[in-house]
């Protein structure tokens, strides 16, 4: 019995992890990226991948939370992220540039 619960333990960690992971990654997206894909809110995403992610954490993997919680965790690895990523800068925020970059780089000659 000890062997199950071993391995039970190490499946609610991947699934904690799994959940971290889509949360940070739907966190650094940009919110006009999900909407140019025609998807979901990122708030919508957000609180969505959020719950998951407690409830991951809360409760026993052989709840029927949980398992719902990586039922959405894998409609956005699946679904959403891979059309966020195709979208030109591929989603992401921004961080940094200057005043002058535009959408296509530099407005200054890229001095």
């Amino acid at each position: 019995m000890q062997g199950f619960a071993g391995f039970m333990w190490l499946l609610s960690m991947a699934l904690i992890l799994f959940s971290g992971f889509a949360l940070i990654d739907a966190a650094v997206r940009r919110e006009d990226a999900y909407r140019a894909a025609d998807k979901q809110t990122k708030a919508f995403w957000l609180i969505v991948l959020g719950l998951a992610f407690v409830v991951n954490l809360i409760f026993n993997i052989l709840s029927f939370l949980p398992i719902i919680g990586l039922i959405a965790t894998i409609v956005y690895m699946v679904d959403v992220r891979p059309t966020i990523k195709n979208l030109p800068g591929g989603g992401r925020s921004r961080r940094g540039g200057s005043s002058s970059d535009g959408p296509y780089g530099p407005w200054n000659g890229g001095r």
